[in-house]
């Protein structure tokens, strides 16, 4: 059984998790360009393609390192049907065997073949996270199997046990316009939350008396999208101690489309308790049920929030240096840099702009401003990669402390939501150094 993988050595495990948590913080991530947006369904590139890839474990680069994950495609894969995608990570000392095994806790059973099921594999069987790794990881998965495989883009989810909890929590903090919904089984704030601020459908389960991440952690996870989703903040009712069950609450006044429901079960730390047993089962657990109905609740086209997002997923600290544009710049003279910008996407209402900066001289440039300027009606409403002086007009953006230094021909980029009409491109466009 799961139960017995994990609490062996429970204490040293949340030993681990905890000391974890200082690197997962700091940790930056890339741009992602995996497809489309909760917004409206998409075709993903694979859709319509014979696919190439197997159900089995598969390797990938990613960050520079080699990676792995199992993947289970539906019987019968149907090239031109979008299917749900959904991501199982799995707990300290756990692997992406443990949860393939496990049907992806209890989920793959009750796909009928609906649905397809990626399980990666942590470094050092956890979800550190250290400088975004992980959630490269999820974006270079996605993007390999959104390539090759057909997927319904309004219906990824994400869900995992104790570290694989706090990692799906990392996900939906940073890329809620990716991913659709999460569950959190017995979770706490260990693999980072870039970001955080926008609405997830989201589940969270924990027990009573978790001796290992305590349920007031868990709770903290689930109040931070009661306020994303808008819903009524209240102190939902959990059992006694000594009843042997559960109770589930869904939250009220939640914004269309981003439920959140959250179930206390009078036990402790494991993924598959039992009502009316102390004794967790795999087979018997009421979660995989809840868990499915509450991903399945939600349609393949959703409205999207009351201030529309980006389609893609902006992050909010360091990517890795990126390649030059297409196009690349003139070369300068020592300390010289450009600024070359693209419209990435625009909705009714809004924009989302990304700036790449460039080293186009043989010296080494420590610290960089852009200045732009805005046509009217354009506002930014936020910005990573850099700090900016202004939100309308002229804005100067300088580089964040992390990508100020660039070799010769090396580059980074910032990126930008703004409101207004993104038809007309920013003009004026300078890059000096420092």
């Amino acid at each position: 059984m799961l139960k017995h993988r994990h609490l062996l050595s429970s204490i040293a495990a949340a030993a681990v998790l905890v000391a974890a948590t200082a690197g997962a913080l700091g940790g930056g991530f890339r741009t992602t360009t995996v497809a489309a947006t909760n917004g409206t369904l998409a075709a993903t590139a694979g859709c319509g393609k014979a696919p190439t890839l197997t159900s089995g474990t598969r390797t990938i680069q990613s960050g520079g390192q080699n990676r792995s994950y199992i993947l289970r495609i539906p019987d019968g894969y149907d090239r031109n049907r979008p299917y749900r995608l959904i991501f199982g990570f799995h707990w300290l000392n756990g692997s992406a065997s443990s949860v393939a095994s496990a049907g992806y806790y209890g989920l793959a059973p009750l796909s009928g073949n609906s649905t397809i099921f990626v399980a990666p594999q942590g470094i050092d069987a956890g979800w550190a996270n250290t400088n975004g790794r992980d959630l490269t990881l999820f974006d270079d998965i996605s993007r390999q199997v959104e390539d090759d495989l057909c997927v319904d883009t309004t219906q990824r989810f994400a869900l995992g046990w104790s570290y694989g909890g706090a990692m799906s929590y990392a996900v939906a903090c940073a890329r809620p316009t990716v991913i659709r919904a999460v569950t959190v089984l017995s979770g706490a704030n260990l693999s980072g939350c870039n970001g955080g601020t926008q609405p997830v459908a989201y589940f969270g389960i924990h027990g009573l008396y978790d001796s290992v991440l305590n349920i007031s952690m868990g709770r903290s996870l689930r109040d931070t999208f009661v306020r994303n989703n808008g819903c009524t903040a209240q102190n939902p009712s959990e059992p006694s101690r000594g009843s042997l069950t559960h109770i589930t609450t869904s939250y009220s006044g939640c914004r269309p489309g981003y439920p959140v429901q959250w179930a206390a079960f009078d036990g402790d730390h494991t993924p598959s308790p039992v009502d009316g047993s102390s004794s967790p089962n795999d087979a018997r657990t009421w979660t995989s049920g809840e868990i499915w109905r509450f991903f399945t609740q939600l349609p393949s086209t959703t409205p999207p929030p009351t201030t529309a997002p980006p389609t893609t997923a902006p992050p909010t600290t360091a990517p890795p240096t990126t390649a030059p544009p297409t196009t690349p710049p003139p070369t300068g003279g020592p300390g010289a840099c450009a600024a070359t910008y693209r419209t990435v996407n625009s909705w009714p209402g809004g924009f989302q702009g990304e700036v790449v900066v460039a080293n186009v001289s043989t010296t080494t440039i420590d610290g960089w401003t852009v200045r732009l300027t805005l046509a009217g009606g354009q506002a930014i409403s936020s910005l990573w990669n850099g700090t900016h002086t202004a939100t309308a007009g002229d804005i100067t953006v300088r580089n964040a402390a992390y990508n100020g230094t660039l070799g010769p021909n090396a580059s980074t980029t910032f990126g930008f939501t703004a409101t207004g009409d993104g038809a007309t491109t920013p003009s004026n466009i300078t890059c000096t150094s420092p």
